[in-house]
């Protein structure tokens, strides 16, 4: 990507640049990110607000020396383009291309590779305790949203930071925002340091004045002694203090010449520090200044309104899941919803509306979701714990010991289930039917279609007793075909066939229906099943389709080990039926792609299902 940029070479020409180049080049950055970002889609909005920020960090610190880590890492954007990336722009979040978020294989200015939230400190800490241990001296930094403080690891990291004394910056990107409005007491905390100015108004108009006479600057020197009382008093506790830190701050985070001044105080001061950096979501781009949740991670648009080029979906699974669990809630007020600050994206609008008492945003807190959804459950209540699958993964403790060893009918509401596409490996959903697969009292409903999803939740809120999880994808692709009523347990034949069999969990279904349609035209009779409840497993229908075919391929989008195939590879082997079998799934980590792309890769597409029923046909005759 040819660009304004190329003129500089960064980050060296930072150090010598005044403040007034600075702030330019600051503009710069903003239109660049702005174009570049609407050509590919990503994470706009947190990387205009810290383009001032990173700036100061490359001019006061010495990269890749010095080590930064990124909490979540999706505002390293800027980070990327002052070390040497802004070239590659052009493929961001796209396959083969530019990752949105740090990567040590991309660059030795990455040093540890980023994706969820309030991981940032611990992983600081650890850098900062390896280079002591191997005697090295360079600074390590971790720069964390607010957002971030909203879960229990960031503390657990901070309080044993505070109490091992190690050098370590902790920068807190003080935005009000993570992907919703941040919520608790911690963002009510820091609102108050934010609008608590009367000790730093006192103290910069206290030393301006004294600054103009000798006796002045004497007597400067006198009132030092007074400062900590003052502090004290008008600010009363701190609590990253009270755990070890030295507080820096608030500093306006578009103040190039502030934030840099409070770096190089933070650079030079012993022990761990934290910095206090107020920056607005999407700043310096009207569009996303007003709609900062919109502009978190969106596609792309018109660079010039700020207006999506393709429409928004009239309908994904994440919407209808949210229309449907309205109609459940008016009908039984002990239905519930936990959100851990996923609020919009799990399509919950209308359910905070209609019921803002009974929805419970707790903040990036998946242990604590699922904990408290326990606890309503015992008492009583059915909660949804509405949750991205990647992100379950981060409360897997907390499923098996608090929900399904106490059998509470808890439902598991898991949006983004399988690939998600450009993110990455951070955000596929692809584990969740392996970790949940194995946990006794569990039960795993996977809908191929809208129409699937709402029989299902219908049947997991008013009908079943225990934990039950329900997984479906992002996006609006679906199988169209005939409906099938949903009944807990059993499979649905979607179509009968003699040669193959084909199961098909979720989304794939209409990959699934599409090659049986085509190997149909060929004299190849495939019989197609839905694997709606994945456990448990309806094995009555399974061993006697796989015993009149001799063959068999199931599909599912998500880790081929501990997932469906392996239990119908099982189910299969248990009862001394022999047959020809492959379980598609994912045998590694997913990189970003365009789901297509991933699901070709993988043979989970039309094709793919297609080549194996032919080369299942020959083997069978051969």
């Amino acid at each position: 990507m040819n660009n304004v940029l190329d003129e500089y070479k960064f980050p060296i020409d930072l150090k010598s640049m005044s403040i007034k180049q600075l702030e330019f080049l600051c503009a710069q950055i903003r239109s660049f990110l702005i174009e570049a970002v609407s050509k590919t889609g990503g994470h706009l909005a947190s990387n205009l607000g810290v383009v001032e920020l990173t700036v100061a960090l490359h001019r006061v610190f010495n990269m890749p020396k010095d080590k930064i880590v990124f909490d979540v890492g999706h505002q390293s954007y800027v980070h990327k383009i002052l070390t040497g990336r802004a070239e590659l722009f052009d493929t961001l979040r796209q396959e083969g291309g530019l990752s949105g978020f740090p990567k040590t294989e991309e660059s030795e200015y990455d040093s540890f590779n980023t994706g969820h939230s309030s991981t940032s400190v611990s992983a600081a800490l650890g850098l900062a305790r390896a280079r002591d241990l191997k005697g090295e001296n360079h600074k390590v930094i971790a720069l964390l949203g607010d957002g971030a403080l909203t879960g229990g690891l960031a503390y657990e990291a901070i309080s044993d930071a505070g109490n091992a004394k190690n050098d370590l910056i902790v920068i807190l990107n003080d935005n009000e925002m993570s992907v919703s409005k941040n919520v608790g007491g911690i963002s009510e905390y820091l609102s108050k340091i934010r609008t608590r100015q009367s000790y730093f108004k006192i103290k910069s108009a206290t030393a301006a004045a004294l600054d103009k006479s000798a006796f002045g600057r004497a007597l400067t020197s006198v009132l030092r002694k007074f400062k900590n009382g003052i502090k004290q008093m008008l600010m009363q506790q701190n609590i990253f203090e009270d755990l070890g830190f030295t507080y820096l701050g608030p500093v306006d985070g578009h103040d190039i010449y502030k934030v840099s001044e409070m770096l190089e105080r933070a650079k030079n001061t012993s022990g761990p520090v934290i910095v206090h950096v107020c920056t607005k979501k999407g700043h310096g781009y009207m569009p996303a200044e007003t709609k900062p949740q919109a502009f978190h991670g969106i596609s792309r648009f018109d660079a010039a309104s700020g207006n999506l080029l393709k429409k928004k979906l009239t309908a994904d699974y994440s919407a209808i899941f949210g229309r449907h669990l309205v109609r459940i809630a008016r009908e039984n007020e002990k239905v519930v919803a936990i959100s851990p600050a996923m609020t919009l994206g799990s399509g919950l609008k209308s359910f905070a509306r209609n019921f803002p008492k009974r929805l419970f945003d707790v903040g990036i807190c998946e242990s604590h979701a699922v904990t408290s959804a326990a606890g309503l459950a015992i008492s009583g209540f059915v909660p949804a714990v509405c949750i991205y699958s990647s992100f379950l993964q981060r409360a897997y403790d907390q499923i098996i010991h608090d929900v399904a060893l106490q059998n509470l009918h808890v439902v598991f509401c898991i949006d983004r289930a399988g690939v998600v596409g450009d993110d990455g490996e951070t955000h596929q959903g692809i584990f969740d039917i392996a970790f949940m697969n194995q946990i006794p009292n569990m039960a795993i409903l996977a809908p191929a279609c809208f129409y699937d999803l709402e029989c299902m939740l219908k049947y997991a809120f008013c009908v079943h007793q225990g934990p039950i999880a329900l997984r479906y994808p992002r996006g609006n692709e679906q199988y169209t075909g005939p409906r099938y009523e949903f009944q807990f347990g059993k499979s649905n034949i979607v179509k009968r066939g003699n040669d193959v069999t084909i199961i098909s969990v979720g989304n794939l279904l209409k990959a699934a229906v599409n090659s049986a349609e085509r190997l149909e035209k060929e004299g190849i009779s495939a019989e197609v099943i839905n694997l709606g409840t994945v456990k448990p497993l309806d094995a009555k229908t399974i061993i006697e389709s796989v015993t009149k075919t001799g063959a068999v391929l199931t599909l599912e989008d998500g880790i081929v080990y501990g997932g469906v195939g392996e239990a119908i590879g099982a189910l299969l082997e248990k009862n001394g039926i022999n047959a020809i079998t492959e379980y598609r799934g994912y045998d590694n980590f997913v990189k970003q792609a365009k789901v297509s792309s991933i699901h070709k890769k993988y043979g989970l597409d039309d094709e793919g299902i297609y080549n194996w029923a032919t080369s299942a046909i020959k083997k069978k005759r051969g």
